[in-house]
């Protein structure tokens, strides 16, 4: 890990960067926010491990397409994760059917992730002065995952508190937000280029599908990820695509 920067601690955030929609969109919000930006990703063995390229070129267009953003976009860090990955045996990480297991969740669901992705991100946090958190969590429209809802994200902020003698924040700006409203998000936020960017480098589909370009970005277009970045696209261009209103 590099040297840090001079900006207070109050003014750097630390992304959960996968490079897919939502935490590009995440990393855009910080960006604009703060004065020092850094990213942590996760390879855990993901059977999509493709956004592990695309997390690096997401990151690299978005410094360049808004210059006062560059300055601020700080280094990003790698966590191998790939024995947490195989302990999971998931759809995520096996060749298994997209389906609802016998517990009512989804076969994607990959028990505890968000739960190590951000007790790991505090562990990078603490060592990097870094107070803030960001996270891509959605409780609203989302694969029904349980560590993606807020109470869950509160408990573990109170027991990441607790247990590191700390006072993070875990940001979660797209908690409340259907995905058509990420999509006015992005507009909001970077404008028709950012939406481009997020559409064409971005990466969600579970199958790691890179062929054809769709309206929406890149995808097998059956997948529970690549569905819910569809239905949210095609929602928010009935609504004339517009930007995220307070």
């Amino acid at each position: 890990m590099g040297a840090m920067t001079d900006a207070p601690r109050d003014r750097r955030a630390l992304v959960l960067f996968s490079g897919g929609q939502d935490s590009s969109v995440c990393l855009a919000w910080a960006l604009a926010r703060y004065d020092h930006v850094e990213t942590v990703g996760f390879d855990y063995g993901q059977r999509h491990a493709v956004e592990m390229q695309a997390r690096q070129v997401v990151r690299q267009a978005m410094a360049a397409q808004v210059p006062a953003w560059a300055p601020r976009l700080g280094e990003d860090h790698l966590i191998d994760l790939t024995g947490f990955g195989a302990i999971a045996e998931t759809a995520m990480t096996a060749d298994r059917a997209f389906e609802v297991t016998e517990k009512g969740l989804p076969s994607t669901f990959v028990p505890g992730r968000n739960l190590v992705f951000l007790t790991y991100g505090a562990a990078v946090a603490d060592r990097r002065g870094i107070r803030d958190l960001v996270g891509g969590m959605c409780e609203t429209d989302f694969s029904g995952y349980p560590d993606c809802r807020r109470d869950t994200i509160d408990a573990l902020e109170h027991a990441l508190n607790l247990g590191m003698a700390q006072d993070f924040r875990i940001q979660t700006p797209l908690m409340a937000l259907t995905k058509a409203e990420t999509w006015a998000l992005s507009k909001s936020l970077g404008g028709e280029a950012l939406v481009a960017l997020i559409c064409e480098e971005s990466h969600t589909c579970y199958r790691g599908e890179r062929g054809a370009l769709h309206d929406w970005g890149h995808g097998c277009g059956d997948c529970p990820a690549c569905d819910l970045r569809a239905r949210g696209w095609a929602e928010w261009v009935a609504q004339g695509r517009p930007e995220l209103t307070a």
